[in-house]
């Protein structure tokens, strides 16, 4: 077939321009902003990107401040152990025969709380 055959479907499916000097409607006045849309993105960024990281990072900080000596930690780059002391800034694990100090930050998830007096 012909294309041709199908150009009446195509002029009966266009739409009528509307008159140059004819008012808007509301909605039509509303989606033609482009400040709108403009907003809505930087909502949709909001919820979608920045949110869920200042959660994560409120997450961490509690998990930082509530490390205590005895508790089983696993650090970011995935070693395994005990926490001796805690400092300021850093804890000294033991994990096996080894002493390692690492910053808290480095500290990702805690496996099992405990006391100092547990061995």
């Amino acid at each position: 077939m012909h294309m041709n055959c199908f150009s009446w479907i195509l002029a009966d499916a266009a739409a009528p321009a509307a008159a140059p000097g004819a008012p808007l409607s509301p909605l039509q006045n509303l989606m033609g902003n482009p400040m709108i849309f403009i907003g809505l993105m930087i909502v949709m960024m909001y919820f979608l990107l920045f949110r869920p990281q200042q959660q994560r990072a409120k997450q961490q900080a509690r998990l930082i401040e509530s490390v205590k000596a005895g508790d089983k930690v696993v650090t970011g780059s995935g070693i395994v152990g005990v926490i001796i002391t805690v400092k300021d800034k850093t804890v000294s694990l033991r994990s096996a025969d080894a002493k390692f100090e690492v910053t808290k930050a480095s500290i990702t998830e805690i496996l099992e709380s405990g006391t100092a007096g547990e061995s």
